[in-house]
C-alpha cells in the first residue's frame, strides 16, 4: 500500500509542465497518467480490502475467545457449586487457555485495526488526487490544444511575413507603374491624333481653296 501511495504521490510531485515538454503526445501522456493513479487505486483498494477483512477476522477470533474464556468460568462456577472441585479445575483450565489466547490476539488485532484506519485514509487521499487528476485532465489538455493552436497561428503568420508582404508590396508597385504606363500612353496616343486631325483640316481647306479659285478663274474667262 505505501507503495502504491508513493507511486501517485510521485506523479503528482513531478513537474507537470516538464513531463509535457519532454513527452511526444502531451494529452496521450496525461490520460496515460490518469489511467495509472486509476490502476493504483484500484490496487490500494484491494489492499484496504484485505487489510480490513484480517482486522474483522482478528475481531471475530477475539470476540470468541473471549465468549469462550467466560463460559468455561461459569462452568467452573457451577461445578464449584455442586461440590465438584475436579471439574472446576479442569473448567478454570479451559478458561485460561482460552483467555490466554485471546490476551494473545490483542497486540495483532490493534495493529490490524491501526492498519486499516491508515490505509483506509491513504485510501480517501488517492480517490481525492484521483478526482483532481481527472478535473485537471481536462484542463490541461484544453491548454494544450490552445498552445497548439497559437503555435500553428504564429507559424502560419511567420510563413507570410515581411518577405511575402515585401513581395505583395513589390507587385502592387508593378502594377502602378503599368497603369502609369498605360495612362502615358494614352496621353501620347490623343496628342498624335489631335496633331493629325489638325492637319487634315489644313489639307482639306486647301483644297477647297484651290477649287474655288479655279471656279472663280473659268467664271472670269466666260
Amino acid at each position: 500500500m505505501a507503495g502504491i501511495f508513493a507511486r501517485v504521490t510521485d506523479i503528482f510531485k513531478a513537474n507537470i509542465n516538464d513531463l509535457l515538454d519532454k513527452a511526444e503526445d502531451p494529452e496521450k501522456m496525461i490520460k496515460q497518467i490518469v489511467i495509472e493513479m486509476e490502476e493504483a487505486v484500484s490496487k490500494a483498494t484491494t489492499a484496504v480490502g484485505s487489510a480490513i477483512a484480517n482486522e474483522k477476522q482478528l475481531d471475530k477470533q477475539y470476540a470468541e475467545k473471549h465468549k469462550l474464556s467466560a463460559q468455561w468460568q461459569e462452568r467452573a462456577i457451577k461445578a464449584v457449586n455442586a461440590g465438584r472441585d475436579d471439574l472446576a479445575r479442569q473448567a478454570l483450565e479451559k478458561k485460561n487457555m482460552f483467555e490466554k489466547a485471546r490476551t494473545d490476539l490483542e497486540q495483532p488485532l490493534t495493529e490490524a485495526k491501526k492498519t486499516a484506519t491508515t490505509m483506509r485514509a491513504q485510501l480517501d487521499q488517492l480517490k481525492a488526487k484521483l478526482d483532481e487528476a481527472r478535473v485537471r485532465q481536462g484542463t490541461l489538455i484544453a491548454r494544450h490544444q490552445a498552445a497548439k493552436a497559437k503555435k500553428q497561428i504564429s507559424s502560419s503568420l511567420a510563413g507570410i511575413g515581411d518577405g511575402a508582404f515585401g513581395n505583395f508590396d513589390k507587385y502592387e508597385q508593378k502594377v502602378l507603374q503599368a497603369e502609369s504606363e498605360a495612362e502615358a500612353m494614352s496621353e501620347l496616343a490623343g496628342d498624335t491624333t489631335s496633331l493629325d486631325d489638325e492637319f487634315a483640316k489644313l489639307e482639306a481647306g486647301s483644297s477647297i481653296e484651290e477649287e474655288l479659285a479655279l471656279l472663280k478663274s473659268a467664271a472670269d474667262k466666260d
